[in-house]
């Protein structure tokens, strides 16, 4: 029995430092996922605030709540054994897949701005009334299905950066992604929606600044949801033609990816301050650019054809 535990503690003292020698790659490795998926989380903490939108204040965190649990769900439990599968067997498969989100990206955003642009909205809610419990059923699984397709691509772009490391690195890298993803956009997303509460709440104290102060956050409330409406939408055209663009250059069609690298290059170079700053913002309009064409040949074939085919 004894030596058996004392088995048992070599075994595990040589795990510990097993995951202490692999800490920095984990680390390393999360941080440049996060980072490469960050266009789309902007997006995800813009979009999910409208779930929340006309349902009883006191039920926006417990919704927010479901909505956290169902995308921890969908990354962790369907997401991340599907990316881990993929990377395994099917490795020539994320760049295409990587694309196909890319493409979905600038079309849901092209969508947007069409839907901007001629004041038709084609996601309009049925405003058929029901129960309460009904219809926050129905916008907690909406939100889900939502994040899903979100998701997905999230893990896609983390896993396109962790391609040398192992099994288990990669297991946990893109655990620690979708935690730490999860928690900060729906973190983001309830301190947004409580926003207004939380600025009626200081209005009405006695204390002139803390008026002021809540005055300043109720007024602030929809101006703030139609920026990160313009920025999500900006987002997801920036980093689903980024996708794009990358994925060109993986299958060998590199005139344009070139074209768009070198004009950002040249431009960062012939600038004596803040060339940087400049050859990133060019390289990220060139890829938006992208986006922005993408998606809307994908919005001409879906919605403008069929409508001029049924006159």
């Amino acid at each position: 029995m004894a030596g058996g535990l004392v088995a048992l503690l070599d075994d595990v003292a040589a795990i510990a430092k097993l995951a202490a020698a692999s800490l920095d790659d984990v680390a390393g490795a999360s941080a440049r996922a996060g980072a490469k998926a960050a266009g789309v989380v902007i997006d995800d903490t813009a979009v999910t605030p409208r779930y929340v939108v006309g349902l009883a204040p006191q039920r926006e965190l417990p919704i927010i709540g479901k909505i956290a649990l169902g995308s921890l769900r969908n990354k962790l439990i369907f997401l991340l054994p599907a990316a881990l599968l993929l990377s395994a067997f099917a490795p020539w498969a994320i760049t295409p897949i990587l694309m196909a989100g890319g493409a979905f990206l600038c079309f849901e955003a092209s969508e947007k701005i069409l839907e901007t642009l001629t004041g038709h909205h084609a996601e309009a809610e049925d405003a058929a009334p029901g129960d309460p419990k009904s219809l926050e059923d129905q916008q907690v699984s909406g939100a889900i299905r939502t994040d899903l397709i979100l998701s997905a691509e999230i893990m896609a772009i983390a896993l396109s950066e962790l391609p040398d490391l192992s099994i288990g690195t990669q297991a946990i890298a893109l655990a620690l992604v979708g935690i730490a993803i999860t928690v900060g956009v729906y973190g983001v997303v309830a301190a947004i929606v409580k926003m207004d509460d939380i600025g009626l709440h200081l209005a009405r104290r006695d204390n002139a600044t803390a008026k002021a102060i809540g005055r300043g956050l109720v007024k602030a409330m929809p101006v703030i949801l139609r920026v990160l409406a313009v920025v999500g939408t900006a987002a997801m055209i920036w980093v689903g033609g980024g996708i794009i663009v990358h994925g060109m250059e993986e299958f060998g069609l590199t005139g344009l990816p070139h074209l768009i690298h070198d004009t950002a290059h040249h431009v960062g170079q012939a600038l004596p301050v803040g060339g940087p700053v400049a050859e990133w913002l060019v390289g990220a309009t060139g890829a938006a650019i992208v986006g922005l064409v993408v998606g809307a040949v994908i919005v001409g074939i879906l919605h403008i054809l069929p409508r001029k085919g049924s006159h």
